[in-house]
């Protein structure tokens, strides 16, 4: 029987690259986000190319009412989720605290924070049921250190490392495993997300050095999901070579 995962944020970067890693690798597929014709569209690909199946699960992780009726409307052979992948979130803006956008904070708050809570107590009953299963929470290095400007997206992810060895403690007599992996400086949509589709700004973040793609961090996402029953990476801190920390970022 094929193990199935569920991916949040499934339409673009981190999300789609780890839909890919999953389907070569045997895996049914949960494919969440609020693009619905992008996950039609990788459903088609992934089906063709790996004969997996693939559920289209069209969800705005915020909607704390949405995301329970979506997941309890499963039919029941989708309901034993192995693997829940928590990497819907965001950026928006690069501003100063006191000039920041208060839109801005509640959508990063709203999708970072609570979208993450919200699917993760939408699945848990599944896994407590099967006795088994894994987390795995794409965090960031702003999760770790605070930087200029960064200010309430630093304070989500966070919360998100806070919230993962909160999971950990607390899911340790259902035998689920918990992993949260913080990337760094990685080119996907996150930058014209942030930048509010300003192209140019978004390419000038990743001129003169390599950075992390999507692709390396799905490769960790299915190392860290394949290991042994009684093995668990709890937390990882993942940098291309040019990074060092958030403040400091080598460019030729």
């Amino acid at each position: 029987m094929k193990k199935i995962i569920c991916i949040t944020g499934a339409g673009s970067g981190f999300g789609e690259a780890s839909a890919f890693k999953f389907s070569e690798n045997n895996f049914d597929l949960i494919i969440a986000g609020r693009r619905k014709e992008k996950l039609d569209d990788l459903k088609a690909v992934l089906e063709k190319k790996y004969g997996n199946k693939v559920l289209v699960l069209p969800l705005d992780v915020s909607d704390r009412i949405a995301v329970n009726n979506a997941f309890e409307s499963l039919p029941d052979e989708w309901k034993k989720i192995d693997l829940l992948l928590n990497n819907a979130g965001l950026a928006l803006g690069r501003d100063f605290f006191d000039e920041a956008s208060l839109d801005d904070w509640d959508t990063m708050i709203d999708t970072n924070v609570k979208g993450l809570l919200y699917v993760s107590k939408a699945v848990l009953p599944f896994m407590i049921k099967n006795k088994t299963g894994h987390i795995i929470n794409i965090g960031s290095t702003a999760g770790k250190q605070v930087y200029q400007k960064g200010n309430v997206y630093c304070a989500t992810k966070h919360a998100v490392q806070a919230i993962s060895e909160a999971m950990r403690i607390d899911l340790l007599s259902h035998k689920i495993k918990v992993t949260v992996i913080h990337p760094g400086a990685a080119e996907t949509e996150f930058s014209l997300v942030r930048l509010k589709q300003d192209a140019n700004e978004a390419k000038k973040v990743y001129e003169g050095y390599e950075p992390l793609h999507a692709n390396d961090i799905a490769d960790i996402v299915y190392y860290a999901a394949s290991l042994p029953p009684h093995v668990c990476i709890n937390e990882l801190e993942v940098t291309c070579l040019a990074q060092a920390s958030a403040y400091y970022l080598f460019k030729d």
